[in-house]
């Protein structure tokens, strides 16, 4: 009976599990798709730029003020962006649609996303979440339930094979003449097996065999514990080091949007030229990219971490994360 309770928990929390993991799952394709919109905004944005400088100077071409390779080298960039725009486009779109049949949704529904990725730094010791958290995991708790079930087998196989038995009998004789020479009889007969205690027996192997099954799962415990350690710790490292990226690519952002400023200034003034500008346009955009997927990255890990220690990701950032201003 206990170990059909088992085998019940154990079904259950399987199924809890692979919830969590789809839940997981779908929550990462969700900021991707978030992420991929963001892009597709952002390279709207570089089109139009790349657009109103292409006006600019076909009006400054006709007034002399820049050459006619100005004007082919700023149409070259809206055509260049455009493509750029079309082919993210279709990424996007392919992604939605992974993504409704992700969810069960016909493709031809039309859905409409909206969220944003908020990211919050982290400040999690590796130490503390597997002294607190690492016992809960499904994997954890599956083990020592499966250790438990051997337990159980391992004692019903030795009491099988080594308890002693006791038969009882009894006999009653009855005469049809004579009732005072009616007899009764009772005999107990103990049994002792012996096979069991003997080595190389079949009935010593097969104890032998379920002690076996126990110290195996009691291994499989302590690997599959040192694993979820090294991933916990794995994670952790990760966090801070994706969180100096995260600090970078802001910094690099800032200064390449400085940067296309003042080279927008100086192409206005005369003092530089076009393929200047249409660089520091595309450095602008490309800073832009790197600080979305650098964000996008950062809480990929936050949810792989909040499945490693089997708790929910928005709890672990309320617990574990460092309010806005005191990074």
């Amino acid at each position: 009976m206990n170990n059909i309770k088992l085998a019940h928990q154990t079904n259950i929390l399987k199924y809890e599990d692979a919830r969590k993991q789809l839940s997981i799952q779908i929550t990462k394709k969700f900021y991707s798709l978030i992420a991929e919109k963001n892009n597709l905004l952002l390279l709207d944005e570089v089109l139009n730029l790349a657009q109103k400088q292409f006006e600019r100077n076909e009006v400054y071409f006709k007034h002399g003020l820049v050459g006619e390779l100005s004007v082919i080298q700023s149409r070259l960039a809206v055509e260049n962006a455009r493509y750029n725009l079309s082919a993210a486009n279709t990424v996007y779109v392919n992604s939605m649609s992974e993504f409704l049949a992700l969810l069960g949704v016909s493709p031809g529904e039309q859905i409409t996303l909206s969220g944003e990725i908020t990211i919050t730094k982290i400040n999690a010791g590796a130490d503390e979440l597997i002294s607190d958290y690492l016992p809960c995991r499904p994997d954890i708790v599956s083990s020592r339930r499966e250790i438990e079930r051997l337990e159980n087998a391992r004692k019903q196989t030795l009491l099988q094979n080594r308890a002693p038995s006791l038969n009882l009998s009894m006999d009653w004789n009855m005469s049809k003449l004579d009732p005072f020479t009616d007899s009764f009889g009772a005999t107990a007969r103990l049994t002792i097996p012996i096979d069991p205690w003997i080595p190389g027996t079949s009935k010593a192997q097969t104890g032998k065999r379920a002690s076996d099954s126990v110290e195996k799962a009691k291994l499989d415990l302590s690997i599959t514990e040192d694993s979820a350690k090294t991933q916990i710790r794995s994670l952790c490292a990760q966090l801070a080091n994706s969180w100096d990226s995260i600090v970078i690519a802001r910094l690099g952002l800032s200064a390449a949007e400085t940067g296309y400023q003042l080279t927008e200034e100086g192409f206005r003034s005369g003092t530089i030229e076009s393929l200047v500008l249409e660089d520091a346009r595309n450095n602008m955009t490309s800073a832009r990219q790197r600080l979305l997927q650098t964000e996008l990255s950062y809480f990929n890990m936050i949810l792989d971490l909040s499945a490693a220690i089997n708790m929910d990701w928005k709890n672990l950032i309320e617990t574990f994360g460092v309010p806005s201003g005191k990074e």
